[in-house]
This record gives structure tokens, sequence and C-alpha cells, in this order.
């Protein structure tokens, strides 16, 4: 389906006008200062900076995709434009920089912008934070009065040298500068309200250009020669190799830099605004089109390179820009500031501009960035990333980042944590964490070898991947310790039995084995509360049948083979859709269950007994749960109907018979107040056809049982969905068809491009059913919001609203991102990546 973008009247291009005006002056008065501090900290012709503060406002704002997006010479390629200056010279650098947008141009043509995103949020925030170092301590050089070096390492080490020639005028005015900078938006008061409106980098720079001029300071100012003398570009010289690199670092840099901005433009928009005055979201392909046009106009005019800057486009969105049109207006503020007011801008100091580079060059090292990759682990990848690039230069820092990333998937992947314990009861417990691959099997079969043959055993296998040698070694092994008397249980991180040569090993049927069909596993019931159980009733069921492993092996035949769903219900009765090759019990099983009818003195029917329907199956359900299930979870019901059901979260999902709730939240008896209807909907308070059942369980489940969450559960090939996808005007309305209305918000959210599309990530949608089914998931929760119980405890914080969406042929569950997400606001990650 195809989102479209809402037609503009005249009417609204005037109204938007006033707001796109006073925008466009807020941004040009951040742009002037930057744009020449950026000039000169890459030791360009100052006029570089107002060429490309101009061309991005007016070029990349007509040409791009994100239409609030302000584009101009940024500190993210400050040190690259610096290298290639002292490198290849000013005229080669703007050749340079035409190429590299004609680059963005062929990369947008491919439409690989969404490719460009897929770096690793640590690398991108590593090169950021890296290149503010370096702008940081090439500046503290001017800062102090003196020159920057030719390196990072450098600057550092001509520190010493330079604190010992302290120039006390420069100092001052800088601090002065940082001061004004920094304590600008926090003066109080009305008269502060009214001050804070000019914007900080003007308010510093021009209470230090002020201040210098009236003191009568003598100190470098900035000197903008005239514009007969610009330099425009010339053809590259210098090695093809190095030039190809430099050609690519500027493009890679600028499009990864651009495309990050316009994602986090989007992000602002979205949470600052409603859907009734947002612009279109993002083109990122186009805005990569824009950006090349740009830095191909840029760079023959003799400017800077171009890209997204993330600092003026916040400054547009919180200024109330309604169109590109601010954009483009702050682009012929400074070409019109280029030619009018070149005596104002002589009289600012350079020392000026240096703290004000500084102090951005300090905030690229973000705070917020370094918790969020040290809570993914991935601060090592973030620290060498810097390092790499202070010490090497930004497409080496890249490359070296990428390294350590990949080394350390590697390394988390073949890591493996093996521990052997012996409980006070004789069971000896082997646990095993992480992934079980051949580097693992000389550990694994070195601690397995120290169990005992005529004991009890319990693996836990606590991974998400085996490769064969590792299964190998522990089905040679189990083999070995059943055929000497021992007993054996293999379960996952939680509990449930795990399954080794086809079957539950526990359910193996030898003797002393606890995890009979009828044994431990059924303790697993009770909705996933038998990991609690093991050690408690499920012990003691294992003692009590130890001696009976035929009539245990027997119960186990007549169920099935299959073992996946033990934990909930013996499962036997819906297993009868699998192929026959599937439902074929291994040789060693049927032997044993041959040698067990033979005991009990009649034959044993191996084959699957036919499924049972109706009644029949009810009956048939109820009877296992009575027998396997109940004992084991009666003392918890018994606690439950004494104190009461205190939920801790209502979970609203689809009525879809494949949604199993307690299974996959892994949830018992009295941890989810559930309500089920077709579509998983959530009628809007007031809406037509209104149903009040959703109301009352909302309400009773937030005021009543004072729930912590609620979570809003979609999933894969939702019938519901599908019918909204395929509805058609004029059909006669029946009870489904007024219900499936609460779903149509949903197919207007999807159609529209206010709105950031919801996906899974690591990929799109697989269709439009998808893409529905997801996007219902974020409606249904603005739906929610909407209703007063809801909102009153969201305003408390005592609440927490989440999405979930579960994939049922890949029994994978997805969580809505929390805003997390450095690409995108609205998507579904793994569990795992949320744990």
């Amino acid at each position: 389906m195809t989102a479209t973008s809402p037609t503009r009247t005249p009417q609204g291009v005037r109204k938007d006008l006033p707001a796109d005006l006073s925008a466009s002056i807020t941004v040009f008065l951040i742009a002037i200062p930057l744009s020449l501090g950026i000039a000169l900290a890459t030791g360009a012709p100052l006029q570089a900076g107002l060429v490309a503060a101009a061309v991005g406002g007016i070029v990349a704002g007509r040409l791009g995709g994100a239409p609030l997006q302000v584009s101009g010479p940024a500190a993210g390629l400050t040190v690259v434009t610096a290298e290639l200056i002292q490198h290849y010279g000013w005229r080669t650098t703007c050749a340079i920089t035409v190429l590299a947008g004609f680059c963005q141009l062929g990369l947008a043509a491919l439409r690989t912008a969404r490719s460009a995103l897929m770096v690793s949020p640590a690398i991108v925030h590593g090169m950021l934070a890296g290149i503010g170092v370096t702008i940081a301590l090439a500046q503290l050089h001017i800062v102090l009065g003196g020159t920057p070096q030719s390196s990072a390492v450098a600057n550092v080490l001509g520190l010493p040298g330079q604190l010992a020639e302290l120039h006390p005028v420069a100092l001052g005015i800088s601090a002065l500068t940082l001061v004004v900078l920094l304590g600008w938006p926090r003066l109080p008061g009305r008269a502060g309200r009214a001050l804070r409106k000019v914007p900080a980098p003007l308010a510093a720079v021009a209470t230090a250009t002020v201040f210098a001029a009236l003191a009568g300071l003598s100190l470098p100012r900035v000197d903008l020669p005239s514009w007969r003398s610009h330099a425009l570009p010339e053809m590259p010289e210098g090695p093809v190799l190095g030039l190809i690199a430099a050609v690519l670092t500027i493009t890679l840099v600028g499009s990864v830099e651009s495309l990050l901005s316009a994602v986090a433009t989007d992000k602002l928009i979205a949470s600052e605004r409603g859907t009734d005055n947002r612009p279109p979201r993002a083109d990122l392909d186009r805005e990569l089109r824009g950006q090349g046009a740009a830095n191909i106009v840029s760079g023959a005019l003799g400017g800077l390179p171009i890209t997204g800057v993330a600092v003026r486009s916040v400054a547009n969105v919180k200024s109330g820009a309604a169109s590109r049109k601010s954009s483009m207006l702050h682009g012929f503020w400074v070409l019109l500031a280029a030619f009018l007011l070149v005596p104002v801008l002589d009289l600012i100091p350079l020392a000026t501009l240096a703290a004000l580079v500084m102090a951005v060059g300090v905030q690229m090292v973000s705070i917020t960035h370094l918790r969020s990759v040290t809570r993914h682990r991935e601060a090592l990848v973030y620290g060498t990333t810097i390092v790499a690039v202070v010490l090497g230069g930004v497409l080496e820092g890249v490359a070296v980042g990428i390294a350590v990333a990949v080394a350390l998937a590697l390394h988390r992947l073949a890591r493996t944590r093996i521990t052997l314990e012996r409980l006070d009861s004789g069971v000896h417990r082997v646990r095993a964490r992480g992934q079980l691959t051949f580097l693992a099997v000389p550990r694994l079969s070195r601690v397995l070898n120290q169990i005992p043959h005529d004991t009890h055993a319990v693996i836990e296998l606590d991974g998400s991947f085996m490769d064969h040698a590792a299964y190998e070694t522990i089905q040679d092994w189990q083999q070995s310790h059943l055929a000497h008397g021992g007993s054996l249980e293999v379960t996952g991180r939680s509990g449930q039995a795990a399954r080794i040569n086809g079957a539950d090993p526990g359910a193996a049927g030898k003797t002393g084995s606890p995890g009979g069909a009828d044994g431990t596993d059924g303790g697993d019931g009770g909705d996933g509360t038998g990991g609690a159980h093991r050690s408690g009733r499920g012990h003691d069921a294992r003692h009590a049948e130890g001696g009976r492993p035929a009539e245990r092996s027997r119960r186990s035949q007549q169920r099935g083979t299959h073992q996946c769903c033990r934990p909930w219900t013996p499962w036997q009765n819906h297993c009868d859709h699998r192929a026959p090759s599937t439902r074929t019990a291994t040789a060693s099983t049927m032997a044993e269950a041959a040698a067990a009818a033979a005991d009990d003195g009649g034959a044993q029917e191996l084959s699957p007994t036919p499924r049972r329907r109706g009644a029949g199956q009810l009956a048939s359900g109820i009877s296992a749960f009575q027998r396997d299930t109940a004992p084991h979870v009666r003392d918890e019901l018994a606690r439950l109907a004494r104190e009461g059901q205190r939920p801790s979260q209502l979970f609203i999902t689809c009525a879809d018979s494949r949604l199993v709730t307690s299974m996959i939240t892994a949830s018992g008896p009295g941890d989810l107040f559930t309500v089920r209807n077709v579509g998983n909907l959530v009628p809007l308070p007031g809406a037509e056809s209104t149903d009040d059942s959703v109301a009352a369980a909302i309400e009773y489940a937030v005021d009543v049982l004072q729930v912590d969450s609620i979570t809003v559960c979609g999933h894969s090939g939702c019938g519901a969905m599908q019918a909204l996808l395929s509805s058609a005007p004029g059909v006669a309305m029946t009870p489904l068809r007024r219900w499936l209305r609460h779903g149509l918000p949903s197919l207007a959210r999807m159609a529209s491009r206010h709105h950031a599309w919801a996906r899974i990530a690591g990929r799109l949608p697989a269709d439009a059913v998808e893409q529905l089914c997801l996007t219902n998931v974020v409606q249904q929760l603005e739906h929610l919001r909407a209703h007063e119980s809801v909102a009153r405890r969201l305003a408390e914080g005592t609440l927490e609203l989440h999405g979930m969406y579960f994939h049922v042929g890949e029994a994978q569950a997805y969580l809505l991102s929390e805003g997390e997400d450095f690409f995108d606001c609205r998507v579904f990650d793994t569990v795992g990546q949320h744990a």
C-alpha cells in the first residue's frame, strides 16, 4: 500500500508563511556564528562556511526529503575537511566535495539510504564522539591564544607549551563566550523567558564581540576577504587511491550524519506535534539526493561539505516551522548577510568562534549515548571507535569500530560457561550458559564425564544455538549415562523440558527418570509455573513413580512424542495434523513401549490415537489437567482463592486460537488479566458502536486491580486485519463488520505519511497484512491513552503501556521499541534484545 502525502492548498501555504518566516530567522541567527566557527576550525576560507550554509538552506531545503531538516556545514565533517585541506589544499578539497555529491546522487538512485543506517549505533556515536574530541582539542589552542596543530595527538602534546605561553585576552573572551553560551538557557524570571528567545550561540558571540569592541581589546578577529578573490575548485591532484578514499569518506560521513539527523528530526516532530500539523515523514532517498545536489553546488561555489545539522534542525522544529520554506528562507538570509553584513562580521573575535565550536565538540560526546551503549554492552566498540578516530582519522576509526564490533559478536557467539554443581539432594546439575558450538565440546565433555553413572543429572541449557558437535556430545553421554542406571533431565533456561534425540530425555522411560509424562513435566503446567515446582511437588512425584518406568513410558507413548507444549497440556489431541513421519516414535522408544506392553500383558498400540472432537476432546483435556497439572498448581490456586487476584498487567490480545497467552509470556495463574477480542481492538471512548466490555475491563484493571502495565499484542496472519484490507464499501453490516470499524484508524494510519511505519527490527514487513498487524498495535496503544483512567495513571507515572507482536509461524515474540532504537521510533525488537 502506498502512502500519499496530503495536498497543501494555497490557503494552507499562506497560513504557514508567518511560522516559517519566524523559524527561518531563528535558524539564521544560529547558523551565522556556527558556520564561521566551523570554517575556522577546518582551516578553510571563512566565506566557505557562509556559502555552505546558504546552499544547504536553499538547495538541500528545496530538494531534500526531510521538510524541516536544516542543512549546512556541520561539526561531524570538520576533522575530515581539515585533513583534506592540509593534504590537498582548499581548491582540491572543493573538487572532492563535488565528487562526493555525485556519489550521494548515485546512492540515492540505488535507493540505499536505509542501508546507510545499518551501521551499529555504537560505531556511529563513537565516530561522532571521536570527531568531537578532535575538534575540542584543536579549538582549545585558539581559546588559549595559540594555533592548533596538525593532529589530535600533536594538540595534546602541545598543550603544556601552550599553557606556558597563555594569552589572557583570548582566554578571557573565550571564557565570557562559554559562560553566556551555557548560562543563557538558564536565565530566570519573565525577563529571562523573553531573552531566551534569542538563540544562545548568537547571544554568546554578540556579547563577546560587543565587550571586545567596547574594551578596545587587541586580538585576532574575523577577516572576510573580498568575494572577488573567493577560491573556486580546481581539478584534483594527488594519488588516485588517496583521492578515492577522501571522496568515500566525505560521502560516508556526510550521508550517515544527514540521514540520522533526518530520522531524529522525524522523532522530534512526532513527539512535539499532533497528527493534524505534522509535515510528511522524511523520504530518506530523496534526502540523500538533496544532500548530493547541495554538495555539488557548494563545492562548485567554493563552499564546505554539507550535511543535515541536528542543532539547527531542532531549533527549526521548536521555533514552529511548518514547511521546507523555513530552511530555504534561512539560506536566503545567510546569503544576504554574506554580502551586506561583512563589516559587522569582521568585528567577531576568532577566540569567540573557537570557544563556540569547542563547546559543540564537547557536546558531541553525549552522556546519553554512553549510557545507551553501556546498557547494550557495546561500550568497548564505542570506546575503541573514539580512540581510533582521534588517533587515526574518521575512515580508519570507523573501520576499527566495525572490526571490533564483529570480533565482539563472534566472541559472544563462541563464549560458553559450563559449570557442575552437586545439590544437597544428590542431584548433579550442569549449567551451560551461551551458545554450544564445537569450541565448547572439550569443556562440555570434561564436565559431563565428572558425573557419576548411577546418579540423577540435570542439564540446564541456556542458549539459543547448539551445533552438531555439541548435540552429538550430549546425546552420546546421555545414552551412556542412562545405560549405566543413571537418570537424566534436560531443561531450558526457565525449567521447561528440552529435547535431545527427538524426545524429552526425561521421558525416555529409564529407571528413575524424573521427567515422565505425568511427573515433573506436568508440574510445568499451570501456564508456565512449572519451573518453580520442580524442586517441590515435582521432586516428590519423581520419587513416587521411580519404580514405574514402564507405566510412565506407556503414558508418554499414548500422548504422542510431541513434547513442546507439555508444560501446558498433554496436547496429544492437537498433534494429528503433523505428517505421519513426524509422529513416528524412535526405535528405542518403540522397543521400550513394546516391553512395557508385554509387562502389562497386552499389546501396545504405537500409532497415534485418532483426533477426538467436540465433547470428547474437551473431556479428555479436562481429565489430563486433573491428572497431570492440577496436583502441581492446586496450592497456588488455593492461595489465589484466599487472597484474591493481583495481576501485574492487563493483556489485550486477539481471540485467535493460535495465541496461548500464558505460553508466550511464561506466565501462570494470577499473572495476567486478559482481554481477548477479534483483532485486539481497543475502541475509542465515545466512538460509534462502542463496545463497553473492553472499556469496562480497562477501567477494572486500571482502577480496581491497579495493574502496573497494559500490553496490546497483535500477531501474524490476523484474520481481522485481512478482513479490513479486503473490505469493500456498500457491503451489508454484520456484527463482525460493525466491530471491525474500530480498526479503521489503523488502516488510515498505515496509509498516512504523517506517521512512521511500524516494522520489525532488521527487516521490512512481509506484506500489507503484516504491516497492518504491526500498525494496529501502535494505533490501539494510542486508543488506550484516550481512556480517562489510563491517561490519569500515565500522568501519575504509575502505568506503562507496551506493544507486542507475535509471529505465529516463527514462534517469535517482538516488543515495541521505547524510543531507544536509533533509526525508527516504531520498531518491534526481539525480546532477547530488550532483556
